[in-house]
């Protein structure tokens, strides 16, 4: 199996993780054609900007064995794929409003034999489970993010941060971040020296 960009930034991964990701190397285009996820002229570079971009926040935070996570517009499957496969004894939920994405989502999934996964057509607000975090990829400002998942965070800990909202952002985020005077908002270029990464970030937003 050839060396990845992945393996590069995550050297210790197993022989499965390695088989996984690169099942999802090769599904993602397969499933494109036939129901549009990422855009079309970005496919090419499916494994940096969208896989390796989603496992930013594996750099970020390490899961605890046993935890929650939901993810929130989770679109074809990032960043909660990519992360499954990182996490293999962290459970992650994927909540999508559109079928078709869930669907491309769930064929992935199956492909790479994630068994960590459960996936959810509709709005998070029909949502009633808890969870450790909440993690979303660009959806909406996270003042509006928060106000929709801030019910399905679990108030027990069992992580080294405490439980809250992680988002995948670009840009500045000065202002979306003042409602939560907690929080931090990390610059991905500190652990992926690609271009792409030069003005993505992650935010953080604790729920104490």
């Amino acid at each position: 199996m050839q060396a990845t960009i992945i393996e590069k930034y995550f050297p210790g991964l197993s022989e499965e993780q390695k088989r996984q990701f690169s099942i999802m190397l090769d599904a993602y285009p397969e499933w494109n054609s036939k129901i549009n996820v990422i855009s079309r002229k970005d496919i090419d570079n499916l494994e940096v900007n969208h896989i390796l971009h989603s496992l930013a926040l594996a750099k970020f935070i390490k899961f605890s064995p046993g935890s929650k996570v939901m993810d929130l517009g989770c679109g074809g499957g990032l960043p909660g794929l990519p992360l499954a496969v990182m996490f293999p004894d962290t459970h992650f939920h994927l909540i999508d409003r559109t079928g078709k994405k869930i669907k491309v989502a769930q064929e992935v999934a199956q492909a790479c034999g994630l068994k960590n996964v459960s996936f959810q057509h509709g709005d998070v607000a029909e949502c009633k489970e808890k969870f450790d975090f909440v993690v979303s990829r660009a959806v909406m400002p996270q003042p509006d993010l928060l106000k929709l998942c801030r019910k399905n965070i679990a108030k027990e800990q069992k992580n080294a941060l405490p439980n809250g909202l992680i988002t995948l952002k670009g840009g500045e985020l000065g202002d979306e971040m003042k409602s939560s005077p907690n929080g931090e908002t990390v610059e991905i270029s500190q652990y992926f020296k690609e271009p792409f990464f030069d003005t993505k970030k992650i935010a953080y937003s604790p729920i104490m």
